[in-house]
């Protein structure tokens, strides 16, 4: 107030409330992978943390689907893969022949299974080697960006598994160490294959190599998902990079269907359905040569359809590319869950027991049995399960932190909420720094927080049948600060919170009782 020097009347306004506390965002993931480009009007956006809501904007800024080439190659004696298909005797397998990038397919991934806002980071384009050290320095970008809740390599598992493993230790330290304001979402290397595959128990070799540093600020999924994210349309004999050999198998696979007019004569072949026959063939074998000929996009579109049509190899050829391409590990999705969650029902519900969109099915089949090492373990290190339920589709079965032999942060949900209190709390404090340390300070900051907790409370968010029951706010000299607190500035406050924490295990008692009637 104003210093009265002069005669008059003067009016005072005090502030009836307190500060609100406003509840930052929950899921906000941020990706680090490899795009087309990285482009926003002729500015390089690569290496920096650029925030998108759509797919719309990913394809404005960073571009769309790498092209990937398939070679079609005879299955070795020894190989342990299982053949895409049988032509004369021989067993075909097809191997990608360029590099794989898988960041623009996770992200339709993502928005598919509820996605919102999330920040790209791109390191590189579909012309550079997938490196470690370019995950790690895109992990770093995200240092100056407050916004990102959760960290996403999905590209990571492209790595070798010694390279994968040291991108994920750096995700963790940097949402466990750095930040402490976001957790890490990581994929299990190789966890496609089931955990008695020849090739080694994927679960025990992750859990072996990722070490004991930061495990309450991650969670990982297994097994990886096929999923229905590349469709038909997307591919074509374009896909295929030994085009020779595609013509080869086509034009063998034609002659054999034909081959009852190899021995006719000309007389035989001239004649009737003989004559049409003969010319079927020959305008199929024509459609076969024309792969070879450059053509437009008009024409290729043309050309595969009729390729579709006249032979069985062909779109064997192409659901086996398919089936690999929409192999995808299954952090992207989760983190579509995680937004979907929390926008549904709010952070503090364990993002479990939910249905994934566009899913077919899990790579590995896991029984009831086998999920009881994945849940818990010594070395506290749980794997959230991803199972099939008949009836009710593809349902994550799963809520826990890599710490899953700890109390306080065993589960993904309450690690989250916690997040979600400490910065919301944080950033509205900030309001009262370098005001005096008395006890008008302390009321109301104690009233501001508690104002807030009482809201998440109401909402589900804290346990417990009255507020008192759920949180505690202590501030005050003598209680939370001494003098010399003071002296040296500094204002300490207590908060207590019931975090609700997810029913794991429901257990129904079931008893007999002597007849009443």
């Amino acid at each position: 107030m104003s210093v009265m020097k002069t005669h008059g009347v003067y009016v005072v306004e005090k502030n009836a409330f307190p500060n609100s506390v406003v509840e930052v965002a929950t899921a906000v993931p941020a990706f680090i992978g490899y795009t087309e480009k990285a482009d926003n009007g002729g500015k390089s956006l690569l290496n920096k943390a650029w925030r998108i809501t759509s797919m719309s904007d990913f394809h404005n800024f960073f571009g769309g689907a790498p092209l990937s080439s398939f070679s079609i190659d005879e299955k070795a004696a020894d190989s342990t893969v299982e053949s895409a298909f049988t032509q004369g005797g021989k067993e075909y397998v097809l191997n990608q022949s360029n590099t794989k990038y898988s960041l623009y397919h996770n992200m339709l991934f993502f928005f598919q299974n509820g996605g919102g806002p999330c920040y790209v980071v791109s390191v590189g384009n579909y012309s550079n080697d997938i490196e470690a050290p370019k995950f790690k320095s895109g992990i770093e970008t995200l240092i100056k960006e407050q916004e990102p809740t959760m960290v996403v390599t999905p590209e990571a598992v492209l790595l070798a598994e010694d390279d994968c493993i040291g991108v994920q230790q750096a995700a963790l330290a940097h949402c466990g160490s750095v930040m402490r304001n976001r957790v890490a979402i990581v994929d299990i290397w190789d966890g496609f294959k089931d955990r008695q595959d020849p090739s080694g128990d994927c679960i025990a070799n992750f859990r072996a190599k990722l070490g004991i540093n930061n495990l309450d600020f991650a969670a990982a999924y297994y097994p990886w998902l096929n999923t229905s994210i590349v469709q038909d349309s997307d591919l074509s004999f374009s896909n295929i990079s030994n085009i020779d050999v595609l013509e080869t198998l086509l034009t063998t696979e034609i002659n054999s269907a034909f081959a009852d007019l190899d021995g006719l004569s000309e007389h035989e072949l001239s004649s009737g359905g003989n004559k049409l026959r003969q010319a079927k063939k020959q305008q199929m074998l024509d459609e076969v040569t024309s792969i070879k000929t450059p053509l437009g996009v008009a024409e290729q579109h043309l050309l595969h359809k009729t390729l579709s049509t006249i032979s069985p190899i062909y779109n064997t050829i192409l659901a086996d590319v398919k089936l690999q391409l929409n192999l995808l590990p299954p952090s992207a999705s989760m983190a579509g869950i995680y937004t979907m969650v929390d926008n549904a029902r709010g952070v503090w519900k364990a993002p479990a027991n939910v249905s994934l969109n566009g899913v077919i099915s899990p790579a590995v089949n896991i029984s009831h049995d086998e999920q009881e090492d994945l849940n818990v373990t010594t070395q506290g290190k749980s794997i959230n399960a991803i199972r099939s339920f008949i009836g009710e589709g593809t349902l994550v079965w799963g809520a826990r932190t890599l710490d899953g032999n700890s109390l306080d942060w065993r589960y993904i949900s309450v690690r989250r909420t916690m997040i979600m209190l400490e910065e919301s709390i944080r950033l509205a404090a900030k309001a009262y720094v370098f005001e005096p340390n008395t006890a008008n300070t302390w009321v109301a900051m104690n009233s501001m927080i508690t104002n807030f907790l009482t809201g998440i409370w109401k909402r589900g968010g804290l346990a417990g049948a009255s507020p008192s029951d759920a949180f505690e706010v202590n501030v005050g000299l003598g209680n939370t600060m001494t003098s010399e607190d003071i002296l040296e500035g500094i204002l300490r406050i207590s908060v207590l919170v019931a975090i609700s924490r997810p029913a794991e295990f429901i257990e129904i008692t079931f008893q007999q009782q002597m007849q009443k009637s």
